[in-house]
């Protein structure tokens, strides 16, 4: 797409897009793309500048007043308020829905107990299917900047990151390349009833991971494996709540099996391009000091 075709798919948007997370790791860079491409967006989160807080109902309504197309960034917890947000949204006159899910959603076992029928997602999922307006439905796998500004960033940094995956291995996925998927489809036509598996265009093991990482930082971290039951026991100790210490023990479950690591046609088919690789990701993120 030309930047002239990109500034026209964006002003046929009649209205705001209202950016749910907005200050997370997709939403930021969601809302960056749109104002870049003359988009008027809300960014909206609990503490930004359109108040929103999936905990708090009495926030969306606000939020959602006026608003064309929403990006959906849903809280990873059951029963999940992704249902009634839909709801409130399309009587709100929202006419576009697009979801951040997950990869596996749709695969029953691909995920540990806490997912059961998609867990959370597939909840979100089912509700954007039945809203009665245009909807894309994004499921991304493992984001690699999980390694940079996420859940592992503290391990890379202090040189040994212990992990229950084994020798398992998965197709990281860019976190731009998630942002520049859903840009397109809250702002062109052809993404209509589209669920797009995002993934990388390689899979790597966790030790491959550090080994990419030490090659742009000049420091290399130790994957040290470890039981799910070790790492689950940890994350408690470190303040979080048991239920959600065991949804990320269950979430690194396509990991530990390598059921991420198939390479998923999301991207190319979303916009005509490859996804981006591990190593560049890496690289810019070391460029941008996220490793120190």
């Amino acid at each position: 797409m030309t930047q002239t075709d990109a500034t026209t798919a964006a002003t046929s948007v009649q209205g705001p897009v209202l950016v749910t997370g907005g200050t997370g790791k997709t939403g930021r860079r969601v809302v960056a793309r749109l104002r870049e491409r003359g988009v008027e967006t809300r960014a909206a989160s609990r503490s930004g500048e359109t108040p929103f807080d999936w905990a708090d109902p009495t926030t969306w309504q606000a939020a959602l007043d006026g608003a064309a197309a929403v990006y959906i960034v849903p809280l990873d917890t059951s029963p999940s308020p992704t249902p009634a947000f839909v709801e409130q949204a399309v009587a709100s006159g929202v006419r576009r829905l697009v979801l951040l899910s997950a990869r596996g959603v749709d695969e029953p076992g691909f995920f540990g107990p806490g997912y059961e029928n998609g867990g959370p997602h597939g909840e979100g999922e089912r509700a954007v299917r039945a809203s009665g307006v245009t909807w894309t439905i994004l499921r991304p796998g493992w984001f690699a900047q999980n390694f940079s500004e996420g859940v592992f960033l503290d391990g890379v940094r202090d040189g040994e990151l212990a992990l229950p995956t084994g020798d398992g291995r998965a197709a990281f996925i860019d976190a731009d390349d998630i942002a520049d998927v859903a840009v397109a489809a809250l702002t062109e036509d052809g993404h209509a009833g589209q669920a797009y598996g995002l993934s990388g265009p390689r899979a790597l093991g966790i030790a491959d991971v550090l080994d990419e990482i030490a090659k742009v930082t000049g420091k290399r971290a130790v994957y040290v494996p470890i039981d799910a039951a070790t790492f689950r026991a940890g994350l408690v100790a470190q303040g979080f709540p048991d239920v959600e210490a065991g949804l990320w023990t269950d979430a690194l479950y396509p990991i530990i099996t390598s059921g991420e690591a198939p390479v998923l046609d999301g991207v190319r088919r979303a916009l005509g391009r490859e996804p981006r690789d591990f190593a560049d990701f890496a690289r810019d993120a070391a460029e941008r000091g996220a490793w120190g």
